[in-house]
């Protein structure tokens, strides 16, 4: 068993920045590959960002190439989302995962609670 807990989440201006952490306990974080994903009211869920085990390798949505990053911290048991230029649109809770295997976005077998996160225009 994994198991995970997001925190930093918070109300933010549109062109703002948070960073997300994601802490995970149990099993050996390091052998998992980790993924972000978000809800927004009344849509469904989706993939964020994705990273491999030794974070040699990311994955990215579109909607959020060039303005997220996905980090981790095999040492804290740590994975981080750094979320910049903000917008409205990006409002959702999100929530961390983990998984065996690689970047492919299904499988996640662990989830976290979500934290909320609330662009204002």
């Amino acid at each position: 068993q994994v198991q995970l807990v997001e925190s930093g989440g918070g109300l933010v201006q549109a062109g703002g920045s948070l960073r997300l952490s994601c802490a995970a306990s149990g099993r050996t974080f390091s052998a998992y590959a980790m993924g972000w994903f978000r809800q927004a009211p009344g849509k469904e869920r989706e993939f964020v960002t994705a990273i491999t085990w030794s974070g040699g390798s990311t994955s990215y949505a579109d909607s959020v190439k060039g303005r997220f990053t996905i980090s981790r911290d095999n040492a804290k048991n740590t994975v981080y989302l750094q979320m910049n230029s903000l917008k409205p649109e990006d409002t959702a809770v999100y929530y961390c995962a983990a998984k065996s295997g690689g970047l492919d976005r299904g499988h996640y077998a662990y989830w976290g609670q979500g934290t909320q996160v609330t662009v204002s225009s």
